[in-house]
């Protein structure tokens, strides 16, 4: 199937030709006719299975599809809901880039900047807005935002909405919203408090299943190294010094420990920045491109800073510390091997994680390959069993493979080879 079956008009088919794009992935096949119909979605999508390009693409057809409004006569039609600030900004990318040939104004809102560049935005109209919850409940309140002719209203990223402790700011912009209304609601996780917030504000809504989050790309190399706490940073290191790895994307749980990750490779001559929450916008924005751009080898990243960070390319994950929910592994590796390309994603363990260890190995029906062959074994370095259901294999034993140094990760977009050097990370 290819986007000229799902009966985009043509500005829309001509601006995905422009970026390469022929053939959609599973959710945007599935996803896009449904939310054409004006039905209610529920979609449980893995990170880098497109979905933004799902809705994006629909939303923007309904709306070129109705008379025009002009300046600050328009109206908010659309309201994008995300947990995020470089999420909003690029969800906002991915407007900018498919209705590049219509006349449908989006802004995007966010806290940690001044408001006044936003406000002025708002001012002059606006189809469709982009925000974070806390930045919009406050221009709600001072009067900037109007949303009482709101038509689509979509929800992005619902668990980490709940990770990060926003459900209830998202409860109140519900409460404040039409209840008459189109809601697209997209989440990789379905936990119970998720289900609970889908079932009170969907109206019979069709539901798009891609990819459990209970699996990892299947082109993804994962490998586990037991080392004890104290050595971890000598271990990252010894491992960067692999050339091959061009660039790579380290996971801390907390932002001290980012901060401190990036000042440790600093010294040791590997150019790394850290990004978490407490960077200002502008230092977020900056180590990010410095990152995109190849001008940063390695990116040390919190959990909810991560959340949106698309490279194209990036070829390897690593969790510096285990994550203790599993669901965060799966997330996190889910960074790499994107869109059909390959990765590798390394996990040091320390005798503290073995507990987090088991329960990612679990959840994702696997038994992690063990790296045994590196110069800082942990003091006890045992495997770390799970008993898999009888369909499952365990993949590979302790030590028995070694992953490979690097591959070149080729992009590639259904059978759209010839575009393969094209970038996905906007969908």
């Amino acid at each position: 199937m290819e986007f000229k079956d799902l009966n985009l008009i043509a500005p829309l088919l001509q601006a995905l030709e422009h970026e390469g794009y022929t053939h959609p992935t599973p959710i945007q096949q599935e996803a896009i006719p449904i939310v054409l119909q004006k039905k209610d979605l529920l979609g449980c999508a893995q990170t880098g299975t497109g979905k933004t390009a799902a809705f994006a693409l629909p939303i923007l057809q309904l709306l070129h599809e109705q008379p025009q409004e002009r300046g600050h006569h328009k109206h908010i039609k659309t309201l994008i809901l995300t947990p995020t600030r470089e999420l909003a900004i690029q969800i906002g990318e991915s407007f900018a880039t498919y209705g590049k040939h219509l006349q449908l104004k989006h802004v995007v809102i966010f806290g940690g900047v001044p408001q006044g560049a936003q406000t002025r935005a708002l001012r002059e109209g606006v189809d469709i807005l982009i925000a974070t919850p806390g930045r919009l409940l406050d221009l709600m309140d001072q009067k900037f935002v109007h949303l009482n002719q709101l038509e689509i209203f979509v929800l992005d990223e619902a668990d980490r909405m709940l990770d990060m402790g926003f459900i209830h700011d998202v409860k109140k912009v519900v409460a404040r919203i039409p209840a008459k209304r189109q809601t697209l609601f997209f989440s990789a996780t379905m936990p119970p408090e998720i289900q609970k917030l889908a079932n009170t504000i969907l109206v019979k809504p069709e539901k798009v299943e891609v990819t459990p989050v209970s699996s990892t790309a299947e082109k993804i190399v994962q490998s586990v190294f037991f080392v004890d706490k104290k050595d971890k940073k000598k271990l990252l290191a010894y491992l960067l010094k692999d050339k091959s790895i061009i660039s790579a994307l380290v996971f801390t749980r907390t932002k001290h420990g980012a901060d401190k990750v990036a000042k440790d490779l600093y010294k040791e001559g590997i150019t790394a920045e850290a990004i978490h929450g407490n960077k200002s916008q502008g230092a977020r924005q900056r180590a990010l491109n410095n990152f995109k751009t190849g001008q940063t080898r390695v990116l040390v990243a919190t959990d909810i800073a991560a959340r949106g960070i698309d490279v194209d390319g990036l070829t390897h994950v690593i969790n510096f510390e285990l994550p203790e929910v599993a669901e965060t592994y799966v997330h996190r590796i889910g960074r790499t091997g994107r869109a059909g390309a390959s990765g590798i994603a390394y996990s040091f363990c320390d005798e503290e994680e073995k507990d987090y260890l088991k329960g990612i190995q679990k959840l994702i029906a696997l038994q992690i390959p063990v790296n045994n062959t590196h110069p800082f074994p942990a003091s006890d370095s045992g495997i770390v069993k799970i008993n898999l259901p009888k369909n499952k294999d365990v993949v590979q034993r302790p030590g028995a493979v070694t992953p490979p140094r690097h591959h070149s990760p080729k992009r590639r977009f259904g059978n759209n080879n010839n575009r393969s050097n094209k970038r996905n990370d906007k969908w």
